[in-house]
């Protein structure tokens, strides 16, 4: 997985590429904690996910809960395979999600 993080003021935009798993979850979660200090607009951009596991819901939950207090967050060009685990799981009622 491939994960970029733009910060353009207050608004951290974070790319996604590929397969968010087990392995790979930590590598967006460093991406958040290493640049959400100061950001009132948090966007993943998951136009390029192909999979998402639960180990990526739980990133973007604890990015929500920080969010809530500092701002907003929303996903935007969520893939098809990805916003079915979004609605499987119920976190397509829960998160700011548009599809892709």
């Amino acid at each position: 997985m491939t994960v970029n993080a733009i910060k353009d003021g207050t608004k951290l935009t974070i790319t996604a590429e590929g397969k968010l798993g087990t392995t790979s979850a930590p590598e967006l979660e460093k991406a958040v904690k290493d640049n959400i200090g100061g950001v009132t607009e948090l966007i993943f951009d998951f136009g390029k996910l192909e999979y998402m596991a639960s180990a990526g819901l739980r990133v973007l939950l604890s990015s929500a809960k920080v969010m809530k207090k500092q701002g907003s967050m929303k996903i935007i060009n969520v893939t098809p395979p990805v916003m079915d685990v979004f609605t499987f799981t119920g976190m397509a009622d829960v998160l700011d999600i548009e599809q892709a």
